[in-house]
C-alpha cells in the first residue's frame, strides 16, 4: 500500500503515513465522511481549536511559549488560528450587514447630509476591510512589544506569534459575545464593546506577566512604556491607511471639506 499524498510505501494496517503524516483514507467519499473530514481539518484534530482557546485563557504561557520553544502539535499554530478567527469574523460581519445594518450605522452622529454620508463611508470601509486592518495592526503591535521588551529573550518573529495568538483569541471571543449581545440586548452593544476592549488590555497584561515572569512593578513600567508608543504607532498607521484609501479612490479629499454655510 502506498500513501496517496507522497507515495511512501506503508504497511497495510497503517492509519497514518510515517513520512508526511497524512491520514490513510480507505473509504469512498460520502456526505458523512466529507463533513467529518472538514470538521477535523478546520478544528485541527482532537479538538485542538477549543483546547487552544481554553489554554490561551487559562495558561497562555503553555500555548505561546510552548510554540516558540518548539511544541508544534499540541495546539493550533498561530497563523491557522488567525485564519479561523478571520473566517468567524467574516461570518459575523455578513450577519450584521445582512440583518442588523443599523447597529453599525453611525451616520446620525454627524451633522448635515454630507457629513452623514462621510460617516457612512467610514463605517462601510471599516466593515469591509476589518480583517485586513486587523492583520495590519499585528506586525505593529509585535514591533512595539519587541521595543518595550527589548531585554527579554523573544525576537520579533516570536512576538508576532504571540500577537497572532492573542489577537485571534480576542477576535473569536469578541465576535461570539457581540453576536449574543446583538441578539439579546442590542442597546448595550456599545457599552459592552468598550468593556471587551478593557478586558483585552488586561488580558495582555496577564499574558506578558506570565511569559516574561514580571513582577507587578515591572509590568507597570512596561505598560507605561507601551501605551504612548502604541498611540504614536496608531496615529502613524491611521495616516498610512488614510493615504492608501485616498490613493485607491475609496475616499477623496472632498469628504473632508467643511460643510457649506
Amino acid at each position: 500500500m502506498e500513501c496517496k499524498n507522497c507515495q511512501t510505501r506503508l504497511k497495510v494496517e497503517s492509519d497514518f503515513c510515517s513520512k508526511c503524516g497524512a491520514k490513510v483514507i480507505r473509504n469512498r467519499l460520502t456526505i458523512k465522511n466529507l463533513f467529518n473530514y472538514s470538521l477535523e481539518t478546520f478544528f485541527n484534530y482532537d479538538n485542538k481549536f477549543f483546547q487552544t482557546i481554553l489554554n490561551l485563557i487559562k495558561k497562555p504561557k503553555d500555548v505561546i511559549d510552548g510554540y516558540v520553544n518548539g511544541i508544534r502539535k499540541k495546539y493550533i499554530d498561530p497563523i491557522a488560528f488567525f485564519a479561523i478567527s478571520v473566517t468567524i469574523s467574516g461570518i459575523y460581519l455578513f450577519i450584521i450587514k445582512k440583518y442588523f445594518p443599523e447597529l453599525y450605522d453611525f451616520s446620525d452622529a454627524f451633522g448635515n447630509d454630507s457629513q452623514k454620508e462621510f460617516g457612512k463611508k467610514i463605517t462601510d470601509i471599516t466593515t469591509e476591510y476589518y480583517s485586513l486592518l486587523n492583520f495590519t495592526i499585528i506586525p505593529a503591535l509585535a514591533l512595539i512589544s519587541r521595543i518595550v521588551f527589548f531585554n527579554k529573550r523573544y525576537n520579533y518573529t516570536e512576538h508576532l506569534a504571540l500577537f497572532f495568538y492573542t489577537m485571534s483569541l480576542f477576535s473569536v471571543f469578541s465576535t461570539v459575545i457581540t453576536l449574543l449581545i446583538v441578539l439579546v440586548i442590542p442597546t448595550k452593544l456599545m457599552t459592552i464593546s468598550l468593556c471587551l476592549y478593557a478586558i483585552f488590555f488586561l488580558y495582555h497584561c496577564f499574558v506578558f506577566k506570565q511569559i516574561f515572569e514580571l513582577s507587578f512593578k515591572q509590568l507597570l513600567i512596561k505598560t507605561i512604556l507601551f501605551i504612548p508608543i502604541f498611540f504614536i504607532f496608531y496615529i502613524g498607521l491611521s495616516i498610512l491607511v488614510l493615504i492608501i484609501f485616498l490613493a485607491t479612490g475609496h475616499m477623496n479629499l472632498q469628504d473632508f471639506a467643511p460643510p457649506a454655510s
